[in-house]
């Protein structure tokens, strides 16, 4: 899943801070407005299921938040008032983007959720605050510019059909509602959709669940979850830390977790660091242990846990990686037995106090963020619901009594301003508690749309009833509720597109939901299959030649390996940061002819046959099929005879063409493998995404020690660049970006020639033919991506 904010600053494109898991979402949660529009209630006590950004410059573009398709739009050609205090000013925007998205989350997890982008600014006043828009706009959307559909206002409400954007596509600029400048941002679900993904048989989100347990599902996203009951002892060291094993587990404190409590741990890797997050819970109420993430004593856990699990899991290191990584085997084959299994984890159980427990004990819940926690503050809403039913539905009531608690610290003349204005006090006090501002972001709401018309007199009646907002109000301003209605439904319009009205969703906080599921690595077909560039220049003798991918080919493939793909770039962590999983595309997509081979074209005839290259980055040489090997601890009753002193073959088992997913899982694992045993990869792949760094991990890669001898350094940058525009949050200027660099030719093969074609001697005439040079050269890297 692919995912990024509605805006994107560049100032959330990297963070000085190693521990910071998301600085994009840092940087835009300060655009939520501090002084109106909370998410989910409003001051008149009614559903407010949207949150209110503003960017720090007003110029910045509001942006498509994944790939999906047009619902509904409106373009206005100007602004309208609010008609406050009978005023002509035009203050308030009715244009609009309404988004469906549909991407997977896992296998058989397909997701469908809808964004919602309000109060757009017109026309007229693009022109004055950002410029001119272009005579003759592109049709389709991109990163830079307004698509022609949104360049000139539309006659009402618009419902195109089969109108596709792209994430970060813009969708215009936040104009104003009341002379509040922002944009008005909903995520929701319908009901249907809601059911199919968080109640799905076989994969059913514990969502509310206050007593959870380990899935049966091998659904698993995000970070780790364990759910430790009272009673459970921690120990200063594992019993069985014993010789070269002890230096995996420094000393740490021994105690009991109290027989009336539970702990609740979060774990996850950032930058090669393990932390953890505890809370005990005591009387239902739980309570953080630490005041943030705890880095693991053990530095640089997650780039030596390839060493760890060879050392602590000898009956099958590769089942033990993932014991580390996940606390449980997700693998269909796993070949450790329980007894195996067991897992000795830092753990804070106590104020000030950390120590092991084996995480494989059956008593020991097991979860993800794909299970959506109810210690992590996850909790549906509905009206009418006692509150706190044992579906895990909290009452209404509840969030209506917080906006008593505000009216009851309000004069009464505060009392008497203007709806909107209302919401100061209730955005204040929200602001200045913590605890409450943390918590309404885990609610889902049940509600109907504010921008249904047909549901009005329901909705609102209630405003006007003598304890109403406006039925208090009767003398200062009799007509009131005539007025606000009047100007509210200008803004609405879901009655008229194909989701119709008078039905109910399941809304969240928005920005809570975006930056939950960016921890989703997992990709759909369609997202891999853009993965591969449409065109790339390989350069031969003194010439690039262009090869390309297209749509339908790089579709086709994608459909193939996605599950395969994806549960190895899972198990090896290199799809829950998207930076990881840029270069290990840039290099699978060049070293496999974009997914089409699985062994070394004619590699039956080189010097190191039979063990030539296989796999997605090929493992070459025996020392490298004699480690995997070893790692999954392979074997066959009747190996090939080329590969006898193996015990398996490899040529069956990771190479074999056309054999189903089995095949796929092998191709993709062992190139996991490779990453996960190199010595200082997996820091190089978190080191950044320049064209240094690329460089890097080529020779990672292809264990060449020198820039002049590398292998495909052509296309390996070119698809480098080619995925940030894909996979990151950058913004580039264009449709192309330009890339320089050196390449070493061997001028006897390749004479360097001048402008008129003659070769250019470099060196002694005698020496020539064992003469090489440095020839740098320029490309223009395309971003198309050839919208299917």
């Amino acid at each position: 899943m692919i995912i990024s904010p509605p805006f994107l600053p560049s100032n959330g494109l990297t963070s000085s801070d190693p521990a910071c898991i998301d600085p994009m979402m840092d940087a835009v949660d300060k655009f939520e407005l501090p002084h109106h529009g909370v998410y989910p209630i409003a001051f008149d006590r009614r559903w407010h299921c949207g949150a209110h950004l503003q960017p720090k410059h007003q110029n910045d573009a509001v942006r498509a938040i994944a790939d999906g398709e047009v619902v509904a739009y409106r373009v206005a050609q100007k602004a309208i008032t609010d008609g406050h205090n009978g005023t002509d000013a035009l203050n308030s925007n009715t244009g609009f983007v309404l988004l469906k998205h549909m991407t997977d989350t896992g296998d058989g997890r397909t997701i469908t959720f809808y964004s919602l982008y309000m109060h757009l600014l017109d026309l007229n006043s693009i022109r004055e605050r950002i410029g001119p828009l272009p005579s003759n706009p592109p049709e389709v959307g991109s990163s830079t510019a307004l698509p022609k559909w949104l360049a000139y206002p539309t006659d009402g409400v618009q419902a195109p059909k089969n109108l596709k954007v792209y994430r970060k596509d813009i969708l215009g600029y936040p104009g104003k509602c009341h002379g509040q400048q922002h944009l008005h941002f909903e995520i929701f679900m319908t009901e249907g959709d809601f059911a199919a993904w968080f109640e799905q048989a076989g994969h059913a989100v514990q969502l509310g669940n206050k007593t959870p347990t380990t899935p049966a599902s091998k659904d698993y996203w995000g970070h780790s979850y364990f759910v430790i009951p009272g009673g459970q002892a921690f120990v200063s060291a594992p019993p069985e830390a014993i010789g070269p094993t002890a230096n995996y587990f420094p000393a740490l404190q021994a105690g009991t977790l109290d027989k009336d409590s539970k702990l609740y741990v979060e774990a996850y890797f950032h930058k090669g660091q393990r932390y953890t997050h505890s809370w005990i819970e005591k009387s239902g109420a739980a309570t953080p242990l630490n005041s943030k993430p705890e880095r693991d004593i053990c530095k640089d856990y997650e780039y030596d846990l390839y060493a760890r699990a060879t050392a602590l899991y000898p009956q099958c290191p590769s089942d033990g990686y993932e014991m580390l990584r996940f606390g449980r085997i997700l693998n269909d084959t796993p070949t450790l037995s329980a007894a195996a299994q067991k897992t000795w984890v830092a753990v804070t159980f106590e104020a000030g106090k950390q120590g092991y427990i084996d995480i494989s004990q059956s008593t020991i819940q097991k979860l993800s963020d794909a299970d959506f926690p109810h210690f992590c503050g996850w909790q549906k809403i509905e009206e009418g619901n006692t509150p706190l039913s044992q579906d895990g539905l909290c009452d209404y009531d509840a969030l209506r009594n917080l906006v008593k608690v505000v009216e009851d610290l309000e004069t009464p003349a505060e009392r008497l301003r203007s709806e909107w204005e209302q919401e100061d006090k209730l955005a204040d006090y929200i602001q200045t508690h913590a605890e409450v501002r943390e918590r309404l972001k885990g609610f889902i709401c049940h509600a109907p749309s504010e921008w249904d018309a047909s549901g009005n007199e329901a909705r609102f009646k209630r405003l006007n009833d003598p304890d109403g907002f406006f039925g208090k109000r009767k003398e200062t301003d009799p007509n009131g509720y005539d007025n606000f209605l009047k100007f509210h439904t200008q803004l609405q319009f879901l009655e008229q597109t194909t989701l119709g009205g008078g039905k109910k969703f399941w809304f969240f906080h928005p920005l809570a939901f975006i930056r939950h599921f960016r921890k989703c690595g997992w990709l759909h077909s369609d997202e891999m299959a853009q993965c591969f560039p449409r065109k790339l220049l390989h350069l031969k003798l003194t010439q690039f030649q262009p090869s390309g991918t297209s749509w339908a080919i790089a579709a086709s493939r994608s459909k193939n390996w996605a599950r395969s793909f994806n549960e190895g770039a899972r198990k090896y962590g290199l799809s829950n940061q998207k930076q990881r999983l840029l270069h290990f595309f840039s290099h699978v997509i060049p070293e496999t002819g974009n997914l089409s081979l699985v062994k070394e074209v004619g590699g039956e005839d080189r010097s190191y046959s039979p063990y030539y290259g296989r796999g997605l980055i090929q493992l070459t040489h025996l020392e490298n099929y004699k480690k995997y090997g070893d790692f999954r601890r392979l074997s066959s009753s009747n190996p090939a005879a080329a590969f006898q002193e193996l015990g398996w073959d490899p040529n069956e088992i990771i190479a074999k063409d056309n054999d189903g997913h089995h095949s796929y899982v092998n191709c993709v694992d062992s190139a996991g493998f490779y990453v996960a045993k190199k010595n200082n990869m997996l820091s190089h792949l978190d080191s950044g995404t320049s064209q240094q760094d690329a460089i890097t991990v080529s020779k990672d890669v292809n264990g060449y020690v020198s820039i002049e001898n590398l292998n495909g350094l052509d296309l390996r940058l070119q698809s480098v660049i080619y995925l940030r525009s894909i996979l990151l949050d950058e913004i580039f200027d264009g449709g192309s970006v330009s890339i320089t660099f050196d390449w070493r030719r061997n001028s006897q093969k390749e004479p360097v020639l001048d402008a008129q074609g003659h070769p250019v001697l470099t060196g002694n005439p005698p020496r020539q033919k064992k003469k090489f040079y440095i020839a740098t050269h320029h490309i223009n890297v395309s971003l198309d991506r050839q919208r299917p």
